[in-house]
């Protein structure tokens, strides 16, 4: 069974963990360097400004998003679902523990991968609906943005 929590700095090794390995898996891809070598350091700078869920199964971390709310659009990102345990509802149930969590938003914003099939197909599945497309963005990633509103 899947339970989903607010991380705590304790989870930071496990959640970089599974972050590496959930986006080291595009490596052939597109450069996801940022990703995969994040540092402990940035991770809890990171926090200071989001929050973060983590998923755990059997007392383990296996995936987590970070998100945070602006002017009534809450932007979510670097979901992570380790891949032993992706196709498991694992990121679905992170995504809609979030729309539970922010109560301020209108809005729900999400960005992955263009050519990540399984990806955008999480999204729509939630509900989202193809909001925009960044070719060429950050490290020459071409990205599909998402949204949903209330």
């Amino acid at each position: 069974m899947i339970h989903i929590r607010p991380a705590t700095e304790t989870d930071f090794p496990a959640l970089l963990l599974v972050q590496q390995a959930a986006f080291g898996e595009y490596a052939n891809l597109y450069t996801v360097s940022g990703w995969t070598r994040e540092t402990i350091e940035s991770l809890r700078e990171d926090a200071k400004e989001k929050h973060i869920f983590v998923a755990e199964a059997e007392g383990a971390v296996v995936g987590s998003v970070r998100f945070w709310t602006v002017a009534g659009v809450c932007i979510i990102r670097l979901l992570s679902v380790s891949p032993t345990h992706q196709g498991q509802g694992v990121g679905k149930a992170l995504i809609r523990e979030i729309e539970q969590a922010a109560t301020d938003a209108h809005k729900f914003y999400a960005c992955t991968m263009l050519r990540t099939a399984r990806n955008i197909h999480l999204f729509m599945s939630l509900g989202y609906k193809a909001e925009t497309i960044l070719p060429d963005h950050y490290d020459h990633l071409d990205l599909i943005c998402f949204a949903k509103y209330r």
